[in-house]
């Protein structure tokens, strides 16, 4: 069982689905939205039960984020024509026992920062 929740507590979180894809996005949203990078995974949307009122914006014409108007904790990303939901694997209970698989939209990552860790990139 992966469980997680907000910052505040507000929203929780849970799936017995295993989770897919850990990466970290450094696109422009994501850095916008969390002040830095986002990290993530995800799981069929039916595996994954949500328990709170979540707020959700539509960031784009193709996806929503999610995230608790309580305490501001960006927790979801959904793309509108996928049956799949990602969450922040910072708001996740440890141990996770994930470990990440790739950095994506790296072309868009802030220049402040490196990416050293060796693990693969896409642009």
């Amino acid at each position: 069982m992966t469980k997680g929740q907000c910052l505040c507590g507000a929203i929780t979180f849970q799936t017995n689905a295993p989770p897919q894809g850990p990466s970290v996005c450094h696109c422009g949203q994501c850095r916008r939205q969390s002040g830095h990078l986002w990290a993530s995974a995800y799981v069929p949307k039916a595996a994954l039960t949500i328990a709170g009122s979540v707020r959700w914006y539509d960031s784009s014409d193709t996806a929503q984020r999610g995230f608790c108007p309580t305490c501001g904790s960006f927790l979801f990303w959904h793309a509108h024509a996928e049956d799949t939901m990602s969450f922040a694997l910072g708001a996740l209970d440890a141990p996770t026992g994930l470990r990440l698989e790739k950095h994506i939209f790296t072309a868009d990552k802030g220049d402040y920062y490196d990416i050293a860790d060796g693990v693969p990139q896409t642009r």
